[in-house]
């Protein structure tokens, strides 16, 4: 495949041309299981490449991490060669969870049978404003204290690092609620009509629910956000 905008010849299609620094890909989909990811690059709806990525299983516990992580990285290392507008993942919740810990590009969960064309009606849906801050510049309020201790705080990230959130506003903490004895557990509850959404942290018998302003501007696409915090919540073994 050649550049669409200069014609130079790119070493997989879709690729970034490193000639005239322009994308031939605006997405890409990853469906990934425990040892195969498929990664397919689309540009305006239509697909340009496809490609396999395969690994073999370390059952021996020692070196199944570092098995895990270097299949992260090769999937990643084939979103990473496009630059895409978003990347889209299904499958595995450990293998996604590695590759979007390599990436630095939107990253979105998509459950569904056919994800290419979820995928599609997804981005037929009017774009949301993307927000680049660090968790201390999302972080506002007159709460500054959030429960869960250093748990608590990576409960923040990972909801900071969501592209569509504006502001995390801390709340009151209750004390209480009824004891969990799973440690910090959190959850991203119901949007309202403004597209915001609660975020509830659980620690022991404390409870504080702390406000997440979205860029979504209504309910219905204030769900998605919440679905996505969700997923990463529990990506992140945080869900409760």
């Amino acid at each position: 495949m050649d550049c669409r905008c200069c014609a130079s010849s790119l070493d997989r299609p879709g690729d970034y041309c490193l000639v005239c620094r322009s994308a031939n890909a605006d997405t890409v989909v990853i469906e990934c299981d425990a040892e195969r990811a498929a990664v397919t690059t689309l540009l305006d709806d239509e697909i340009v490449s496809q490609r396999t990525v395969t690994t073999t299983r370390e059952t021996d516990e020692r070196w199944a991490p570092t098995e895990r992580r270097n299949f992260a990285g090769r999937i990643a290392d084939e979103a990473r060669r496009k630059r895409p507008e978003e990347v889209y993942a299904t499958g595995d919740r450990d293998v996604i969870a590695a590759v979007r810990a390599e990436l630095h590009f939107p990253f979105y969960r998509v459950e569904d049978d056919a994800p290419i064309e979820a995928v599609r009606r997804k981005r037929g849906q009017p774009a949301l404003e993307v927000v680049e801050a660090t968790v201390e510049e999302k972080l506002g309020g007159s709460h500054s204290t959030v429960i869960g201790g250093r748990i608590g705080r990576r409960t923040l990230q990972t909801v900071a690092e969501h592209p569509h959130v504006k502001k995390i506003i801390p709340g009151p903490i209750d004390a209480g609620g009824s004891s969990s004895r799973t440690g910090v557990r959190a959850k991203a509850t119901r949007a309202d009509q403004h597209g915001n959404v609660r975020l509830l942290i659980r620690d022991g018998s404390s409870v504080q629910e702390n406000r997440i302003v979205t860029t979504a501007g209504s309910r219905e696409l204030g769900e998605h956000v919440r679905a996505d915090l969700n997923d990463a919540l529990s990506e992140a073994d945080l869900r409760g």
